[in-house]
């Protein structure tokens, strides 16, 4: 089990990034919060969860250790796989998925592609009782992908190689679009998309 990586970013993609290890680059597939902290070049720490199926060893990567045990208990729900429980962490903060799984509140949950209400359900009934504490601040969290996402989405373009300037335009002009209910991946997948065309 790789339980974590440390090591210089060797590149930077809208999905992922691979970290220099003694020599050795190691693909991590990471969400848009994660890729945004990461700079080319510069030294990095990630935990990390490796998923091994018959065919594939995948790395998924992440800011926190909070972040990598949610990823993990998400799966053991019955039709979570890797890529679902990444895209929960993508769309919320670790306290507002178990402040919502806590209070039933399934309307929060489905606001992550992939995830309907029956699902929602699910998650809630095999989950609660093992989701763990409630950060202080999870009240207030709720809002957070809200609030923080232009910051994000900027953080991601400028670590992809556009400049500050052009990430500020990418970012407003997605803010014009969105229409509230998108997810940071999807906000960050259209600022690229956007910038794409003016290259």
């Amino acid at each position: 089990m790789i339980a974590s990586v440390s090591g210089v970013v060797a590149a930077v993609s809208p999905d992922g990034a691979v970290i220099e290890v003694g020599g050795v680059g190691l693909a991590v597939h990471c969400a848009p919060g994660t890729i945004a902290g990461l700079r080319q070049g510069q030294h990095a720490r990630l935990a990390t969860s490796l998923i091994v199926r018959e065919d594939s060893l995948t790395l998924y990567g992440f800011a926190s250790d909070d972040e990598k045990h949610l990823f993990e208990l998400l799966q053991t729900a019955s039709g979570v796989g890797p890529r679902l429980a990444q895209a929960v962490l993508a769309v919320h903060h670790p306290d507002v998925v178990r402040k919502a799984i806590a209070n039933a509140d399934t309307a929060t949950l489905t606001r992550v592609p992939g995830i309907g209400k029956k699902g929602a359900e699910r998650l809630v009934l095999e989950l609660r009782d093992r989701i763990g504490p409630i950060g202080v601040g999870a009240d207030g969290a709720a809002g957070v992908v809200g609030a923080v996402w232009p910051e994000q989405v900027r953080q991601g373009l400028v670590g992809l190689g556009w400049t500050a300037a052009q990430a500020d335009q990418a970012v407003t002009a997605v803010a014009e679009k969105a229409t509230g209910d998108e997810g940071v991946p999807a906000l960050l997948k259209m600022a690229i998309q956007l910038l794409g065309r003016h290259r």
